[in-house]
């Protein structure tokens, strides 16, 4: 493999010596519209003449809206060879939220790309130039098909440093006001380089983008560490789309959340009940075809490593996965480590555990059980934000992660909770949510938990159902819910067990604002919205309650 300094010397390489390698496919209307090394040069060289003409202070921060496309990967590539800074914004994101990055970035210029409703956002979006790609139906500002037409691509692209500041990642947030994190264009080859030695993956993988780009996990972890390799990259075209994307894909590598994973179990169950297909794992002969059956209908039939991150999986979904022939890997990462922290690998995994730390990464454990690390590509720290940087090293300058666990004697991290995360009960005692609703989420029924009990004797669960447990009686739901109620307390303490279960109407997502764009529960504003009827559920006789 290649050692690169920066990712534009990664990209100009495969330009330069393999231009005619297939880099970026996109699907539209079902058909792949495919970009290689050499024409995608062409275009991200063009864009970054048409940010130059702009005459925009040297290293400005340019914004980008988009979904995962092949225009997302071109525009970031035109942002660094213009020698600006990339302000990627996740695209589900409200007019305010835009808002309040744009002015927080102090972004000079924005790039729109794939999007549900532009319409709706496009309030946020202050007096700036703007780029929009006709390709996926957006006109505002100046046409990327028309820039393609008018500028000539750029000869010679902005020389990136190790050192160079190359973008603000602002964090998604399950609390307070984001934070723009800096990264250097060293540290997302430092860590794309750790990431490329776990696994042996083919000359040219293929890869498959569809968390978003704008989080560090899909950013370092595809983008750049796909740039380096040399991938081709292929995207889902729509939500509806997706499971016949991700099997035409068939990526060497795959990356999910923990939410993904029950959706594609749900997928499965729904068409192979677990009863016929404990019964088909049985059968000699039919096992291997069957395992072999899923994992390509999943879209994983040449995947050496999946890994799960961004929330913990429970250890019953891994097993469920390992019964039909599939390894789930979790990882553990943060935007301010550049995801270089610690990961489970095919060969060297422990079910429970997120793995032992990265190669170069230094970790301690603060007296109240906080991971605290170092590693060679920790962020430059918060935009604009000394003391809020300050405040999360230690003098020694390790990071504090905000996260508590403990190692085993293996060396293998078991995630325990988050430090804000903890509440006391109106009986003084401290309640940890994670590991309870870890042990909850075994049930195929809930789909998201959130552990509460500020103000009250005993601590509740708001659960919302899963699709399986919406195709059910609400008779068969009270009582699966019971039956997991009772299995879960049976191993806690007193103080940590569940007084009640709350269904909730509606679902969490990103739109009301319940769940962040990499599909993690926010705490808070779930809070805000039911601590009022938190007492009124725990006076309330049955166990399960339906909102």
């Amino acid at each position: 493999m290649t050692e690169f300094s920066t990712p534009l010397e990664a990209f100009l390489h495969w330009e330069r010596t393999d231009p005619d390698r297939v880099f970026l496919k996109q699907p539209i209307n079902r058909n792949y519209r495919t970009y290689t090394y050499g024409t995608a040069g062409i275009e991200a060289r063009k864009i970054a003449t048409a940010l130059l003409d702009y005459n925009l202070p040297d290293k400005s921060q340019v914004a980008l809206l988009s979904k995962n496309c092949a225009h997302w990967f071109m525009a970031d590539l035109a942002i660094m060879m213009a020698g600006h800074v990339s302000v990627p914004i996740y695209p589900t994101l409200n007019a305010d939220s835009i808002a309040q990055i744009l002015d927080l970035s102090h972004s000079r210029a924005i790039i729109i790309g794939k999007l549900d409703d532009f319409g709706l956002q496009k309030p946020g979006i202050s007096d700036i130039p703007i780029i929009s790609v006709g390709l996926y139906g957006e006109t505002e500002g100046d046409s990327w098909e028309d820039l393609q037409q008018k500028c000539r691509p750029l000869a010679e692209p902005y020389e990136q440093r190790t050192d160079d500041l190359t973008t603000l990642i602002y964090t998604s947030g399950t609390t307070g006001r984001p934070k723009g994190v800096m990264h250097s264009a060293g540290n997302f080859m430092k860590s794309a380089h750790t990431l490329i030695s776990l696994v042996n993956l083919p000359e040219n993988p293929r890869l498959f983008s569809y968390l978003p780009l704008s989080h560090i996990a899909e950013r370092a972890g595809l983008e750049m560490r796909g740039m380096v390799l040399g991938a081709q990259i292929y995207f889902p075209e729509s939500l509806a789309t997706f499971a016949r994307d991700l099997e035409a894909a068939q990526p060497h590598s795959f990356g999910a959340v923990p939410r993904i994973m029950a959706k594609f179990q749900e997928k499965i169950l729904e068409s192979l009940p677990q009863k016929k297909l404990d019964l088909l794992l049985k059968i000699p002969l039919v096992n291997n075809w069957i395992k072999k059956k899923l994992r390509k209908k999943l879209g994983l039939s040449d995947a050496r490593i999946i890994v799960s991150g961004a929330a913990p999986m429970a250890s019953s979904l891994i097993r469920w996965y390992r019964s039909i022939g599939i390894e789930i890997n979790q990882m553990y990462g943060m935007t301010e480590d550049c995801i270089i922290s610690h990961t489970n690998v095919p060969g060297a995994d422990k079910i429970g555990t997120v793995g032992k730390p990265l190669p170069g990464v230094r970790t301690k454990l603060s007296p109240e059980g906080e991971i605290w690390l170092k590693n060679d590509c920790l962020m430059m720290g918060y935009f604009e934000a000394p003391e809020t940087t300050k405040s999360v090293f230690t003098e020694d300058g390790f990071l504090k992660t905000g996260d508590i666990g403990e190692y085993d004697h293996d060396g293998y991290l078991t995630i325990t909770g988050r430090v804000k995360d903890q509440f006391k009960t109106d009986k003084g005692k401290y309640i940890v949510p994670t590991p309870i609703e870890l042990d909850l989420s075994k049930n195929n029924y809930i789909d998201q938990i959130c552990v509460v009990g500020t103000g009250i004797p005993q601590p509740i669960a708001l659960i919302t159902p899963s699709v399986l447990a919406k195709a059910k009686t609400q008779e068969v739901l009270e009582f699966s819910l019971n039956e997991i109620l009772v299995l879960v307390n049976s191993s806690l303490e007193k103080h940590e067990k569940i007084e009640k279960i709350v269904v909730m109407k509606e679902d969490w997502n990103v739109e009301n604002g319940l769940i962040t764009p990499t599909l993690k529960v926010k705490r808070d504003s779930i809070e805000k919205l039911h601590r009022p009827y938190y007492k009124s559920w725990f006076d309330r006789k049955e166990k399960v309650i339906f909102e």
